[in-house]
């Protein structure tokens, strides 16, 4: 892979931003599943789980479990779809937007100390990155590639 291009920048700073942001967690941190779901419903919304899992690029059965606890915990609720009574929805809960914030706020500040020194533009073009690297995430997912050509033609 080529270093200098930009595709490679941006991969390799927000890994690395990443990995620094998990080393960060607090002991008893939620799990990054559960961290995903809460995020997920308090930036969309009450959606169903197939919704979330879609969004979060999972299967709705990778999470059946994150959901459960969610619920045990009075993070989230679970109401009969009004479209649909077959399918559910779940919908973060205040205790959940607390769990949520409470979980982020370590990590927050250590990024907020380490912004500090970067020139007031440097902070700008950062949230402005922020800004762009979420719409990137929410890009639909790439169509399947292509099968590799085989050697029997």
């Amino acid at each position: 892979m080529d270093d200098t291009t930009p595709t490679h920048a941006l991969l390799q700073g927000a890994l690395r931003l990443g990995s620094r942001l998990r080393h960060e967690r607090p002991a008893g941190a939620l799990s990054s599943n559960k961290i995903s779901v809460l995020g997920h419903l308090r930036r969309r919304g009450p959606s169903t789980p197939g919704v979330i899992a879609l969004a979060e690029c999972q299967h709705p059965q990778s999470l059946t479990r994150t959901f459960a606890e969610l619920q045990a915990e009075g993070l989230i609720t679970r109401a009969p779809s009004e479209q649909d009574r077959r399918a559910s929805v779940l919908a973060i809960t205040d205790a959940g937007r607390s769990a949520l914030a409470q979980d982020l706020a370590q990590r927050e500040a250590w990024l907020a100390g380490a912004m500090e020194a970067l020139t007031e533009t440097e902070q700008q073009v950062l949230v402005l990155a922020g800004r762009l690297m979420n719409r990137l995430a929410d890009m639909p997912a790439a169509t399947a590639r292509p099968e590799t050509p085989s050697s029997e033609a």
